[in-house]
């Protein structure tokens, strides 16, 4: 009885331990909601992030939750930067939404998922000040040049920044 006691208890210090030892590495995180879970073409979520760390790399992702109304097995979006002395730059990426079998990818136990987006990797800010995103949504349907006026089934868009873990 007591070695069952003395494995659970070392199990849970162990656990404890790596939970503890883990560097939390997010400098800024925001989300943002979708009005009634449909993102209009026209609709571009922004976030400013306050740089005052111009050496350390980082890396910056999109996050995107959806929810079973998604009707894409990716998605198109542009992502913008606005930097602190008025100069910008636009990016046009293409994600998966799911699997080859259909099934979403992202994380959650319920219909809601969440998708982690590699946006930008080992980058410095060059300058402190305010940084301005933009993520924009920009899918269409197969052989139409019109986009879709409402993208169903997303409900969040965040983004969020971490220090690299090769800073150095």
């Amino acid at each position: 009885m007591q070695k069952v006691v003395m494995i659970k208890i070392s199990a849970f210090l162990l656990f404890a331990l790596m939970l503890f030892s883990c560097k939390n590495n997010t400098v800024f995180t925001e989300y943002k909601n979708v009005k009634d879970n449909k993102w209009h073409k026209d609709s571009i979520v922004t976030f400013t992030y306050d740089a005052k760390d111009t050496i350390s790399k980082n890396d910056i992702f999109i996050h995107l939750r959806n929810n079973k109304d998604y009707d894409f097995s990716n998605i198109y979006l542009i992502i913008g930067i606005k930097f602190p002395n008025d100069y910008s730059i636009k990016d046009t990426l293409e994600y998966r939404m799911t699997d080859e079998k259909g099934v979403f990818l992202g994380t959650g136990f319920t219909d809601i998922k969440e998708n982690k987006l590699e946006y930008k990797t080992n980058i410095v800010f060059p300058q402190p000040g305010k940084y301005q995103f933009s993520v924009e949504q920009a899918m269409r349907k197969l052989g139409n040049i019109k986009g879709e006026e409402y993208l169903n089934g997303i409900t969040d868009v965040g983004i969020e920044i971490e220090k690299t873990n090769n800073n150095e």
